[in-house]
């Protein structure tokens, strides 16, 4: 049996275009709009005050000599490089760990999920004062335990820090998207593995882990996303006198280069860069979920 989707029809068209209007105008303008402003600005050398002069690709040309942009870079790949795996392998832990029939796991999973629909600036604040060097929470054990106090925020732990705190902010969402997908795991799989003897360990390798593959997927192209668009944390824990940052990543630079510097084509390129870099991980994820997934 085939089954019809509703169709308006006669005046019903209308109406129907007349209601869209709106949204299809709100999405060429908000997003198309944007993207294509970006990309033509990329071309340009303005300052907000002066006409715009056309460079050509020259601000994408300087990109790999800009000092401050491969810091940048470098800082935004080793934060993916811990970012992605500890958010994707702790987020499934606590997932499969909160599907279980345990007591209060509703409880659990709110507060799991609590960072997720709290501000990020609150709970920057938090963080800064938790990782304060002379007040901190974390200092005050370590003093307790007769150690030195230790500069979380400093240059060398730093970028550490604020990657503990971006994978404790973004279990919750991969605990939900974990959740769906080991619910939809059909049970009688995992009573046939009972009667076949298998252990815990083994039905979780053999059964769970194939089964979440597409979860797993795409809970790492949302974390590489969020990776590279890192932004509020290390603004909120690591800005530097000046508007720079002990940490600074792929957003904060261009950030910086556009409303500290002025230099909003450099900031445009930059962010077409970002977004081609997010694309190709994206197509790399697709292609590596179509031949493992």
């Amino acid at each position: 049996m085939s089954v019809a989707g509703f169709s308006p029809k006669g005046g019903e068209r209308v109406w129907a275009a007349a209601l869209i209007f709106p949204t299809m105008v709100g999405l060429a303008l908000g997003a198309l709009g944007s993207i294509v402003a970006t990309i033509g600005l990329s071309f340009f050398d303005w300052d907000l005050f002066t006409t715009p002069e056309l460079v050509g690709l020259e601000n994408y040309t300087d990109l790999p000599g800009d000092r401050r942009f491969m810091r940048a870079l470098t800082n935004t790949l080793i934060f993916s490089a811990i970012y992605v795996p500890g958010t994707v392998i702790l987020s499934m832990l606590i997932a499969v760990l909160l599907n279980r029939q345990i007591h209060g796991k509703s409880v659990f999973r709110l507060i799991y999920f609590l960072p997720v629909v709290s501000s990020p600036t609150a709970v920057g604040l938090v963080w800064s004062w938790i990782y304060s060097k002379d007040q901190g929470v974390l200092n005050a054990m370590v003093t307790g335990l007769g150690m030195e106090p230790v500069h979380w925020l400093g240059r060398d732990l730093a970028l550490y820090s604020v990657v503990v705190v971006n994978i404790w902010g973004a279990i919750g969402e991969g605990m939900i998207i974990f959740l769906a997908g080991l619910q939809a795991i059909p049970k009688d799989v995992y009573e046939a593995a009972m009667l076949d003897g298998a252990d815990r360990v083994r039905t979780f390798l053999r059964i769970t882990m194939p089964l979440l593959i597409p979860s797993i997927f795409f809970q790492s192209i949302l974390s590489t996303i969020n990776a590279f668009q890192a932004f509020d944390y290390v603004y909120i824990l690591t800005q530097t006198q000046g508007g720079g940052s002990t940490v600074p990543t792929l957003v904060f630079n261009l950030y910086r280069e556009g409303f500290n510097n002025f230099r909003m084509g450099n900031a445009a390129a930059q962010a077409v860069v970002l977004a081609a870099m997010i694309m190709v991980l994206t197509l790399i994820y697709n292609r590596m979920q179509k031949k493992w997934g």
